[in-house]
């Protein structure tokens, strides 16, 4: 049986989580911290965390905080079928993956902060702790996004649909054919 695929994901979603994986890499892997590209690059994430914010309760669908936030109720339903190995199909984010994204935006805004704090007040410049919580929290947000990896390539696997493939597209096949 073939069925027709829905949009499922938003362009601004799609332009907000490839932007903010670009955004990522290059201040993870390709510039140094305290660099003019590092700290633009930062701003500019933070800036679409607060777009992704704002268009979670303005946005359509899968976009909406109503739609994926994780409820207990929703936590419950989602671990309980996953311990039980249950189907549990959804659309949009798992309660699971709710948390995990809320997680990395949280600190994607903690990295903002401190790095703002690191080279733009003087009463913290140069502080140690500051550069170690810095650096913690970029190590602990990339622990988040293999954990967002794994576990999206794992629900393909039991979904046995390409789930990343439908963050490039935007569609995804309907609940009923899951």
């Amino acid at each position: 049986m073939t069925s027709q695929k829905i949009l499922l994901w938003d362009p601004l979603v799609r332009l907000f989580h490839w932007s903010i994986a670009g955004a990522f890499v290059a201040n993870y892997w390709l510039n140094e911290t305290g660099e003019k590209w590092h700290e633009w690059i930062g701003y500019f994430a933070v800036a679409f965390v607060f777009f992704r914010f704002a268009w979670g309760f303005i946005g359509q669908g899968a976009a909406r905080w109503s739609d994926f936030f994780p409820t207990y109720t929703r936590l419950k339903q989602h671990c309980n079928a996953l311990i039980h190995r249950e189907p549990y199909h959804r659309l949009g984010h798992s309660p699971l993956g709710a948390v995990v994204m809320i997680l990395m935006m949280v600190f994607i805004l903690i990295l903002g902060v401190s790095g703002f704090m690191m080279e733009e007040i003087d009463y913290f410049w140069g502080e140690d702790w500051l550069q170690d919580f810095h650096s913690w929290s970029a190590h602990a947000l990339l622990g988040l996004i293999v954990v967002h990896i794994l576990a999206a390539l794992f629900e393909s696997y039991r979904l046995k649909e390409n789930l990343p493939l439908s963050m490039i597209t935007g569609k995804r096949n309907p609940v009923d054919h899951l």
